[in-house]
């Protein structure tokens, strides 16, 4: 299977007919591969208002890039490799690490207002697992909602991009070999129900996998979907086993769950028990600046053991809190939370998928005519434990180079041409989700697929997701249940613990499965599972 991977990332593409680039997704990877693609024709979908329904809005602690004085793409390069456990691919991390620099200056001349220091130099911030001080911020906390508020006003301005609010992509449409189209399904209260948008070349830029979880820091649309219909078209899934839990988000009941940013902790914010006790020096050497998935492991079993667990920064940021760090603010005010004199009450919970659709340098799936960025992809070059600040990194990087690619693979289009028709929905697949069926997705995969996980858990959970998946349900449940059954099949496979995937019946890391997951449905909608040695470059 391996050898068939490699083959099918490196054939040439080719192309015929219509000049339509449809982008599913309106989130930073969506809408930056939307304006390098210009001026060339492009329909975004997105369900949600655009930039409203990605998590890139949500993101509080900013993007990694060496920019500052004293620090090297190289030095990120292997901070990046040492979060990943293991199975980073170096060569692709190294390309994304060296182009940060470039692709900070065109978010610059797009508008986005990063902070600068006194000198008017960017400035830059430590986070967790970072060697150096290289993540640049936008108004302290605020980096995804500037970010995303600076490009949607470029988007919205720019004449070749066709935005279509309201729309769910459901489905591929496939000619032989190659992604021809998308079938979207309209949002409540259109008069379509489902339409087919004919597309050259379709981009997936559809984010995460979130809301497979009951408590995540990810928007509603951030539910699998994307990922799903690349695998129910052919394409080959990676990694899905490796599931980031941000250990700090702010636990107030709310759903999507708010994030207490892994900055505080970067300026010093300690994590406490109900004591007062400072509990992360008896869990790593690192303490609070351990990788995510140490702390929120040891966040979990503080508060499983009834101890509890609380982001104290009272000491490290007090009186300065509610200029330093707004967002994070006025969350706990409105929970009637003062951080600057109470500790936050934190818990982990779901918020990155390192796994997705396998893609190689330039973006290209396994299937003609599809690329993919952003969460929804797997380039590799998280591994198995992501870095802080290097999704939005990641996001820009590999739209600008699927943009590239797409710009010299395409023939010169026809400026503002575009085509979409009417379509049925697929036979006997009722539009309307089963929200009964999604709460026990969620329920399921929050149980026994969650932080901690083991065979007996994953094996039920698989059991009664192929038992759900055979009875043939709406068009969004189905692609929950391929998204949930992939990651649950992948977890069951890999008998080790690894960054975000942590076995309790196999708590150490074993060197013989340092290697990256391929998975693929067959006709049948059997999921074909291998730990395949492709080959990784171990150092930097």
């Amino acid at each position: 299977m391996a050898d068939d991977i490699s083959h099918e990332l490196s054939t040439p593409r080719s192309f015929g007919g219509i000049d339509d680039v449809v982008i599913i997704g309106g989130g930073l990877a969506g809408i930056f591969c939307a304006l390098r693609l210009a001026p060339r024709p492009v329909t975004v979908l997105t369900a949600a208002p655009l930039g409203g329904g990605g998590s890139s809005y949500w993101a509080q602690g900013g993007m990694a890039a060496a920019v500052a004085d004293g620090d090297h793409p190289d030095q990120h390069l292997a901070d990046t490799i040492a979060a990943g456990a293991g199975i980073v691919d170096a060569r692709i991390a190294r390309m994304m690490t060296r182009e940060a620099g470039e692709r900070i200056q065109d978010l610059i001349a797009f508008g986005v207002p990063f902070d600068r220091d006194a000198e008017g130099r960017l400035a830059v911030g430590r986070e967790a697992a970072h060697s150096q001080r290289r993540i640049v911020h936008v108004k302290g906390d605020s980096a995804g909602r500037e970010i995303m508020s600076a490009l949607v006003e470029r988007a919205r301005a720019t004449p070749s991009i066709r935005i279509m609010e309201g729309f769910v992509g459901e489905s591929l449409t496939r000619d032989g070999r190659a992604v021809r189209g998308v079938v979207a399904r309209a949002d409540e209260g259109r008069a379509l129900t489902t339409v087919e948008f004919p597309a050259h070349a379709v981009v997936l830029a559809s984010g995460g996998i979130g809301h497979l979880y009951r408590v995540t820091t990810n928007p509603p649309q951030s539910n699998g979907q994307g990922l799903a219909m690349a695998a129910r078209a052919g394409a080959i899934i990676a990694d899905p086993e490796f599931v980031q839990f941000h250990p700090t988000a702010i636990d107030i009941g709310r759903d999507p769950a708010p994030l207490a940013t892994e900055a505080l902790r970067g300026e010093g914010a300690v994590l406490i028990g109900h004591d007062g006790r400072r509990f992360m020096p008896d869990y790593h050497p690192d303490a609070e600046l351990a990788p995510r998935d140490v702390v929120a492991r040891a966040i979990q079993a503080e508060i499983l053991a009834g101890r509890g667990a609380f982001l104290d920064a009272r000491e490290a940021v007090g009186a300065a809190f509610p200029t330093k760090f707004p967002t994070v603010w006025e969350t706990c005010v409105s929970a009637g939370i003062d951080p600057r004199i109470t500790p936050i009450p934190v818990a982990p919970a779901q918020h990155y998928h390192m796994g997705g659709i396998l893609t190689d340098a330039n973006g290209r799936t396994s299937i003609d005519g599809l690329w993919a960025c952003g969460e929804v992809a797997s380039t590799g070059v998280h591994g198995a434990n992501r870095l802080a600040s290097n999704s939005l990194l990641e996001a820009v990087v590999f739209a600008s180079r699927i943009a590239q690619d797409i710009q010299g693979l395409l023939p010169s289009p026809k400026v503002g041409h575009w085509s979409v028709r009417s379509r049925d929905s697929e036979p006997e697949l009722p539009l309307a989700a089963d929200t009964r069926t999604l709460d026990l997705i969620r329920r399921t995969m929050t149980e026994k697929v969650g932080v901690v996980r083991d065979a007996a858990g994953l094996s039920a959970a698989l059991a009664l997701f192929d038992e759900m998946a055979a009875r043939r349900g709406d068009v969004a449940t189905l692609n929950s249940l391929t998204t949930a059954r992939l990651v649950t099949a992948a977890a069951l496979a890999r008998r080790e613990s690894r960054g975000g995937h942590y076995r309790a019946d196999h708590p150490e890391a074993d060197p013989a499965q340092a290697r990256r997951t391929y998975l693929k449905l067959d006709d049948l909608r059997r999921i074909a599972v291998e730990v395949a040695p492709r080959p990784q470059e171990a150092t930097a």
